[in-house]
């Protein structure tokens, strides 16, 4: 449980980092950006473990680069699926 807890937490960090590394109009502002943060956190940190074959525990550099990639790739996404497309 207190696993879960800290991807919580370090993914609202993981979104905020993102968001620097990525500049720009968000339609959902800081919450959004947060979210998005929190879900690339848990897929980089599922993927991570999966590629580097380290348990999902505990504080690994990995998890975090990847948390880090995969909030970038959803950010982006999340932008293209929500620009507003004008004639």
């Amino acid at each position: 449980m207190i696993y879960w807890i800290g991807m919580f937490i370090a993914g609202l960090i993981i979104g905020l980092i993102a968001k620097l590394l990525m500049p720009g109009k968000d339609p959902g502002g800081f919450f959004v950006t947060g979210l998005i943060g929190i879900a690339g956190m848990f897929v980089g940190g599922f993927l991570s473990s999966m590629i580097f074959g380290t348990p999902q525990t505990g504080f690994q550099p990995s998890g975090y680069i990847g948390g880090i990639i995969g909030s970038l790739i959803l950010l982006f996404v999340y932008r293209m699926a929500t620009k507003s497309r004008a004639p």
